[in-house]
């Protein structure tokens, strides 16, 4: 049994898959919009004196592709330990080969600052210090804080945020050590930050409270009755509870003042919320219906390896005979330069390449959409099925959809925008939910007010227009589009 269970360990051992150094470099350049990787290789140029700005000749085009395939080559077995090569001691091994976090600190702050008063992360990041935490749970606080979207919430699910840290932090923790740490960050100020949903967003502020029995038909009506709260059911609330109706009323006063976007009282979202979008890509449609795509690289510079670095290089390894200890020494620093800047310049490389096959196969399955530009066109389209049509992980398509726009001759669009999930049919026929939902939400707009569709009567009427849904999920697309029931929209 012992032996069993040590095998089973052993197994989940060899189960995790570690990336290389420039396997985690690539991945983190895929991430960042076109702003943001201009301010990257900004950032490397200014530490790195072996890269620079310039065209590469066809002999150093050729360098790099040979580079490339020898990285390949190392890469493909992830899980072996990192080594020395040419490096004395680890202290000698390039910053880049070692540290998983590649962007400064610097580079997180630089997010237009629109006024003199510190930014939302580090008002928390302050209240964080002040805590008597482990570095371990620090770390894990500091990534917490940096996940928080602009509302103060937090809508990563823990497992996604356990793989983040594993791979970009190359830390490994549980949940229960990420949720120790959360339930730290949300007794932060202002109340309410850090919540996973509304409903923990508001208990978090109700909590705070002082204890009056009101107090308590608060915690009631969110904990027990949040729907029925969200939909203004007062009658359900009211008797699930065994309320009055004067008690409700005081409860649901108290409740209004609650803030559901924590976040936005530290004024940062104002900010972020004016910046201009730049689009990533630039898909131009012709006359003729021919698309043509490219990369909108305004201000991100071509990179090659300095002559200056790698002649010195070159000339170093020749006399390594006879060599003194600090031509040695000079060689090592060269040497680190010269492999960092290598290893960006085809990291950059890489992200290029890849967001361009992802978005072709996105043209190539909205086609009719990108010539012309309309909406009804698209068809129901998936992460896996860009995923398959251009070769790539699943993961891989979603981390260049996050945060990306393409530019077309019919305005600029997120390129979340182009996914949507798809209806089947009994017949077998695949329908855009992205249509129903449209033709769904005119329905409501256009309907008697005295008298609004039951959701049995709106299944109906989809079903005339061509779109057979049930009932059930004529429901459920409505409550995605925030539309309250029939008697609620009287």
């Amino acid at each position: 049994m012992v032996q069993h269970s040590r095998l089973e360990q052993t197994q989940a051992q060899q189960q995790i898959q570690t990336l290389s150094p420039q396997q985690i470099l690539a991945v983190k350049l895929l991430e960042l919009p076109t702003v943001e990787l201009e301010e990257r290789i900004h950032a490397e140029l200014l530490d790195n004196p072996a890269l620079e700005e310039g065209k590469e000749s066809s002999a150093e085009a050729e360098e790099q592709d040979s580079y490339l395939d020898g990285e390949a080559e190392r890469d493909s077995d992830s899980s072996e330990d990192l080594s020395l090569g040419d490096y004395r001691t680890e202290d000698d091994i390039p910053d880049y080969k070692l540290q998983e976090n590649n962007r400064s600190k610097g580079e997180t702050a630089e997010e237009i600052p629109f006024s003199d008063s510190i930014s939302f992360y580090e008002t928390l990041k302050e209240q964080l210090d002040m805590q008597h935490l482990t570095p371990e749970e620090r770390q894990l606080g500091e990534y917490l804080i940096g996940s928080l979207d602009d509302d103060g919430m937090l809508r990563k699910s823990t497992e996604a945020l356990l793989d983040e840290l594993a791979i970009y932090q190359g830390v490994y923790t549980t949940a229960e050590e990420l949720e120790h740490v959360l339930s730290i960050i949300q007794d932060f100020d202002p109340a309410g930050i850090g919540a996973r949903d509304l409903q923990e967003c508001l208990l978090l502020q109700i909590k705070r409270k002082e204890n009056t029995p009101l107090k308590q038909v608060e915690l009631d009506i969110i904990s027990k009755c949040c729907d029925e709260f969200t939909k203004k059911n007062k009658e359900r609330i009211m008797q699930k509870l065994g309320i009055s109706e004067e008690t409700y009323q005081a409860a649901v006063a108290e409740l209004t003042k609650l803030n559901p976007r924590p976040g936005s009282s530290l004024g940062e979202v104002i900010g972020k919320n004016m910046q201009q979008i730049i689009p990533d890509f630039i898909v131009d449609t012709e006359e003729d219906g021919t698309i043509s795509l490219s990369l909108n690289n305004r201000n991100v510079p071509e990179l090659r390896l300095s002559r200056e670095f790698s002649e010195m290089l070159d000339e170093h390894t020749r006399n390594k005979a006879n060599q003194s200890k600090e031509s040695k020494d000079a060689m090592m620093f060269l040497k680190q330069k010269v492999d960092a800047a290598q290893g960006f310049i085809n990291a950059v490389k890489q992200r290029q390449q890849t967001l361009l096959s992802t978005m072709q196969a996105i043209i190539d399955l909205q086609r009719p959409f990108f010539q012309e530009g309309d909406e009804s066109l698209l068809r129901p389209m998936i992460l896996k099925d860009v995923a398959e049509r251009a070769q790539l992980d699943i993961s891989t398509v979603s981390r260049v959809s996050n945060s990306k726009y393409v530019q077309t001759n019919f305005g600029i669009y997120s390129l979340k925008f182009f996914f949507s999930d798809g209806y089947t049919t009994e017949s077998g026929e695949e329908l855009s939910v992205r249509e129903i939902k449209r033709i769904l939400k005119e329905c409501v707009d256009q309907e008697d007010k005295q008298k609004p569709y039951t959701d049995d009567e709106l299944a109906d009427i989809l079903k005339e227009k061509g779109y057979p849904i049930a009932r059930r999920t004529v429901a459920k697309y409505r409550q995605q589009l925030n539309i309250p029931v029939a008697r609620l929209r009287r």
